[in-house]
């Protein structure tokens, strides 16, 4: 029996089984390993910004070696191009930087002391997962070009005079069979392209014809991402060698933190984040301990409704991927303090000598930890009882179906993917349920339209049994450090009702957890309006527009069917358009747009300003299609004035 099993297992496992992969081949065969997950533009993670900022690091890195202080992006539909001013690449290696991996002039740490791409990976993986790749490098008045196709070199001239400046230029366009039905989100670019300038001081970036520009850093990061009219005290901005730091408290509920290393935008953190965190609070607990003996205040109260924003540039950093998002270097460098002591010791020192010489901001910090701890101990009793009520819920039952998988358990690749779809009513639910898949995909079920939090303090999440059952199925409760679903999909009907349905839960997750949209988690679930088909071939349409093509594509008399709300969809139907092929429509807040202001306009009573955008753009219902309604937060800037 047992030699049986073994020649069953070694059956077909030769020499021929054995394959040598190249560079390019590696990459386009398992090109998460290398930028992430792929998507489709609608999350900011996705892979297409991912190649954008790989090329954009490099001309980063020549600026901070004291070599260009101007970068000029330009961004299409399908193509990116990036030119910087540096040295350019030495011309006999144009073609290698590009296309043979462990190549490159960081490896030589003299010259690139603390710069961000240190593998010799990220163009190579830009170059494989593009149908068109140009590299053209200048130096002293000779310019040298190559240019690929998904990897393989079509083009390499030799060198030419030219009279341009010195620097590289890269252009490409992202591989449509890799990255399918993507779109660039000019939002997403414009922060990306926002966090270079607040990092490195002098650099000016022309991005579509728009000069982006910071002058004092972090200070100028928190200055655009906070309201200033929320603000409990000036922001406090902290400068030193290798570490910078901005630091306020707002109304909102929940944390807002923005973390970078060596000017790369650390979304999930890391070891300069934590110490970060760890160093505020006892900080700020040690100065009120002593200065005006009072008790040590609750690290929640002290982190409760702060904004806050650490750089550190520290010597061959350490990441935990490739897409360098979270850090995971232990040192400063070979020689130097651990992260963690050196943010600590910055911190304790820089920001206790601060609050000693700025009595009045320490005063209006301690009035904000004192009212986060009165607002923590009247919720107290209800938030009990509450928590109570929903373990005896048993939410695997009655509101949520839940999934296999969860976000950040860290143990399969799935979780990367892992969706919450909120719906509306049984049906709905129903449809979704039978077509989802329940590795990844989970369903909470509403029983109607939700509670309007707007301006509501958050002792109503706890009072109100289905808001306390959706925070605990997601698992948010004291922040998204635990979010149990990476996506949080809203899937109401395409209706007055369903739209309205779909505003009350913005309002929820913005009044109590702005955070979960501030990191992308929060979609607007796309289905389509219509079927149209023939004999032959269904044709499913989103808008009007679509649905005239449609109609002009399938000739004559085709079947036309309007869906009117989710639960018309078939369970086989619905699998269409929640699988490989699923539309979402990310939820982005803007910005120079406080939370508040979002709220009040939308949810406000009867606010002058809405009243004039409604008649402005009112429609007859004869003109009006669902692309015209406008998602949240892209109402135009003068209405929120």
């Amino acid at each position: 029996m047992a030699e049986e099993q073994i020649s069953v297992a070694t059956h077909g496992y030769t020499e021929d089984s054995i394959r040598s992969l190249d560079w390019r081949e590696h990459i386009r065969l398992r090109p998460g390993m290398y930028i992430g997950k792929l998507g489709d533009g609608s999350a900011y993670d996705d892979g297409i910004y991912v190649l954008v900022k790989e090329v954009i690091d490099n001309s980063i890195d020549e600026h901070v070696m004291g070599h260009g202080r101007t970068i000029e992006i330009k961004i299409s539909e399908d193509k990116v191009q990036v030119r910087d001013y540096g040295r350019g690449i030495p011309l006999g290696k144009v073609v290698d930087v590009v296309s043979k991996i462990n190549t490159g002039g960081k490896y030589d740490s003299k010259v690139f002391q603390k710069s961000v791409g240190l593998n010799g990976v990220g163009t190579k993986a830009v170059n494989a997962l593009s149908n068109y790749f140009l590299v053209q490098s200048v130096r002293d008045g000779l310019m040298k070009s190559a240019e690929f196709s998904q990897g393989m070199l079509t083009s390499d001239p030799k060198p030419q005079k030219t009279s341009q400046r010195n620097g590289t230029l890269m252009v490409f366009q992202p591989d449509d069979t890799v990255f399918k039905n993507y779109k660039f989100y000019p939002e997403y670019l414009e922060n990306q392209i926002w966090n270079y300038v607040y990092l490195n001081a002098g650099l000016t970036i022309h991005f579509n014809g728009q000069k982006y520009y910071s002058e004092h850093g972090l200070l100028d990061l928190l200055s655009r991402k906070a309201d200033p009219e929320s603000l409990r005290y000036p922001i406090i901005h902290l400068k030193g060698e290798d570490m910078e730091l901005a630091l306020t408290h707002g109304n909102d509920y929940g944390e807002e933190y923005y973390s970078f290393v060596n000017g790369q935008y650390t979304t999930q953190g890391g070891t300069h984040l934590a110490a970060f965190r760890e160093a505020i609070v006892k900080t700020v607990q040690d100065f009120f301990a002593k200065s005006n003996k009072v008790k040590r205040y609750d690290a929640a109260d002290i982190r409760a409704s702060i904004i806050g924003a650490v750089s550190v540039r520290v010597q061959e950093p350490v990441f935990e991927s490739q897409t360098k998002t979270k850090l995971g270097s232990l040192n400063m460098g070979p020689d130097g303090p651990t992260v963690r002591n050196f943010v600590i010791d910055f911190i304790k020192e820089h920001l206790d000598n601060f609050l000693h010489s700025n009595s009045a901001t320490a005063e209006a910090l301690k009035k904000r930890i004192e009212q986060s701890e009165r607002e923590r101990t009247d919720m107290a009793g209800v938030k009990k009882l509450a928590n109570q009520r929903a373990k005896k819920a048993n939410l695997h039952n009655r509101k949520l179906r839940d999934c296999r998988f969860h976000f950040g358990e860290g143990k399969h690749e799935e979780e990367a993917e892992t969706t919450l779809f909120i719906t509306e009513g049984d049906s709905a639910s129903g449809s979704i349920t039978k077509s989802r898949n329940v590795q990844t995909e989970a369903v909470f079920s509403l029983r109607g339209k939700p509670l309007n939090c707007f301006g509501l303090k958050k002792k109503i999440v706890y009072e109100n049994e289905e808001l306390n059952l959706l925070q605990h199925a997601l698992n948010i409760e004291e922040g998204i450090e635990n979010l149990r679903y990476n996506r949080v999909v809203i899937a109401t009907d395409a209706d007055v009702d369903g739209m309205h349905i779909r505003l009350l839960l913005l309002t929820f997750f913005l009044q109590f957890f702005p955070d979960l949209v501030r990191n992308g988690h929060v979609y607007i679930l796309e289905t389509p309006l219509f079927r149209v088909r023939n004999k032959k071939t269904t044709i499913y349409c989103y808008n009007e527009s679509e649905k005239q093509a449609a109609m002009r594509q399938l000739g004559r008399n085709p079947e036309v069917t309007r869906f009117k709300g989710l639960g018309e969809i078939s369970p086989d139907e619905f699998g269409k358009f929640i699988g490989e092929n699923i539309k979402l429509e990310p939820v982005i807040l803007q910005a120079e747009r406080s939370v508040q202001q979002i709220l009040t306009y939308y949810m406000g009573k009867n606010t002058p300003a809405r009243q004039e955008f409604i008649i402005d753009n009112l429609r007859l219902e004869k003109d009006l299609v669902i692309s015209d309604v406008l998602p949240l937060a892209e109402v135009p800037e003068e209405d929120l004035a």
